[in-house]
């Protein structure tokens, strides 16, 4: 049996809570004495998290068992956490044999010391305040999450499920996880290394007419042509113009903004369809299967195939 414990605070974001939790309750129900969950706090009182839920705990940090799994969630009271809950993941972190973080619980980590020389992320938002003050923390500003060695960190919220997913598999296998993602409807679990924010959503939306409706005509065509010169043919203007401006207002060049919006394409296709991957390389606009898959392995770690058979769940039995 694995104990899972999780330390609770004031201004705890519940959610960076109640998801990974969700996820190895799940994985106690399906395979029965493979986990003990475990909730606990300084002193063992009720917290209130930021949206204003009030959690019990099962006890003072003092008195929890030992853990298997330590996680930490993030939230505002992460930002400015109570001096002795630093003093006790100090001395307590190194004990376990994982230690997670969700969101900005990697601020408290690494305030702890316990990040020092890994790679870590955080919300999206905190990665720079994160590197910026713990300089020997190597921070990684867009996975999802970050395994090294038995500390895992994750990026905001909901990608704390994904990491305890991952985990379960790694604990359980595949079927157990694949069976708690489709109870959760989630997919099985998001690669770590997927970006935390979609092209469009990464990218500034552009002030300026013509240049949001070629950001509209990117995503709707990524088969098309999407070179500068026929971009900027769209948006009325000369191609040096075009890329200077488009980077003014996006915060990115063209041809990275196709690139992350023809490799989400592909992924879509790869998760939901049945298409081939010849037939899904055209249309997302590689051309062959092998530029596909150079563009796959440099931004996710894993060729189509491979990420279609992790990540596309397998037709329910007697399907067609």
């Amino acid at each position: 049996m694995r104990t899972v414990l999780v330390v609770l605070f004031d201004d705890v974001q519940s959610l960076d809570v109640t998801g990974p939790l969700e996820v190895f309750a799940g994985a106690e129900k399906l395979s029965p004495g493979t986990y003990r969950i475990r909730t606990a706090s300084l002193d063992g009182g009720p917290v209130r998290t930021s949206s204003g839920l009030t959690v019990v705990p099962d006890s003072t940090l003092g008195d929890a068992p030992a853990p298997h799994t330590l996680l930490v969630p993030g939230g505002p009271g992460a930002r400015g956490p109570d001096p002795r809950l630093t003093d006790w993941l100090r001395e307590h972190g190194p004990r376990a044999e994982r230690l997670v973080s969700v969101c900005t619980g990697a601020i408290v980590l690494a305030g702890a010391g316990l990040l020092d020389g890994r790679r870590a992320t955080t919300h999206w938002a905190y990665c720079e305040e994160l590197a910026r003050d713990h300089p020997a923390v190597t921070v990684e500003p867009d996975p999802i999450y970050v395994r090294d060695g038995p500390v895992s960190t994750s990026a905001g919220v909901t990608s704390g499920i994904d990491l305890a997913l991952a985990l379960v598999e790694e604990d359980l296998g595949r079927d157990v996880a694949l069976s708690i993602a489709r109870h959760l409807v989630v997919f099985l679990r998001r690669p770590g290394n997927q970006a935390q924010f979609s092209a469009q959503l990464a990218a500034q939306t552009a002030s300026r007419e013509p240049l949001r409706e070629v950001q509209q005509w990117i995503t709707e065509h990524p088969g098309d042509d999407l070179g500068v010169d026929s971009l900027a043919a769209r948006a009325r203007l000369s191609p040096r113009h075009f890329a200077r401006a488009f980077r003014a207002e996006t915060g990115t060049t063209p041809g990275r903004y196709v690139d992350r919006v023809r490799l989400e394409h592909a992924r879509r296709l790869l998760e939901d369809t049945a298409d081939g991957i010849e037939e899904i390389s055209r249309a997302s606009g590689y051309g062959t299967p092998e530029a596909m898959r150079r563009a796959f392995l440099k931004s996710l770690g894993t060729a189509p195939a491979e990420y279609r058979r992790r990540f596309r769940p397998a037709p329910a039995p007697g399907a067609r």
